[in-house]
């Protein structure tokens, strides 16, 4: 038997990602991270836990899928998917709790390999098209996506296969710039 050595260590990402790489052909990086996804169990009992226990939110909660999501792929295939989510805020950043529903989906596939936990980092974009071109010219493949939420048929999210480089996946996020009403709010009288 053999000592482990250096070849033996579980590749671990250069932290400074400044000095270039990956993150040089990728400037949707350099604005930072706007949200932190946790998948849940149940969705009900999360955001009331986050607000009684650290006083994050109110909690703006939705499902995700068909209708409201218009297109919706996985994996490169035309998907249905279905989640429900609440938007909190936490200072600056935004807390996305999703809890899936049905369907096969990255929350699915992440759970099954991990068990519920944080799930992925979300930066913004402006351009969902440039910044999937972008990823895709860094060698980043999209896992999936869904497009249409807004009131004016806008918004677009895509999850980019980041899980084995950083640890965790990257979520593009193009807001939508009017948002639908959220089915409920949480607490209430934050409504």
């Amino acid at each position: 038997m053999r000592a482990p050595g250096p070849s033996d260590a579980p590749s671990v990402p250069d932290p400074d990602l400044s000095r270039g790489g990956i993150a040089a052909s990728l400037p949707f990086l350099q604005a930072g991270v706007a949200q932190v996804g946790v998948i849940v169990p149940d969705l009900d009992r999360a955001v009331e836990q986050y607000w009684r226990l650290f006083g994050i939110g109110p909690w703006h909660i939705y499902t995700y899928g068909r209708p409201l999501v218009r297109h919706m792929t996985y994996h490169g295939q035309p998907a249905n998917y279905r989640m429900r989510l609440a938007l909190g805020w936490l200072g600056s950043l935004r807390i996305e709790l999703i809890e899936p529903l049905e369907g096969e989906s990255v929350y699915a596939e992440f759970v099954r390999a991990h068990g519920y936990g944080v799930h992925h980092w979300g930066v913004l974009v402006e351009d969902m098209g440039i910044a999937l071109a972008q990823a895709r010219a860094a060698g980043l493949e999209m896992t999936m996506d869904g497009a249409g939420f807004g009131l004016d048929g806008d918004g677009h999210y895509a999850y980019l296969d980041t899980e084995n480089v950083l640890g965790v996946t990257i979520e593009l996020i193009q807001r939508p710039k009017r948002r639908v009403p959220p089915e409920r709010v949480y607490p209430q009288d934050h409504a």
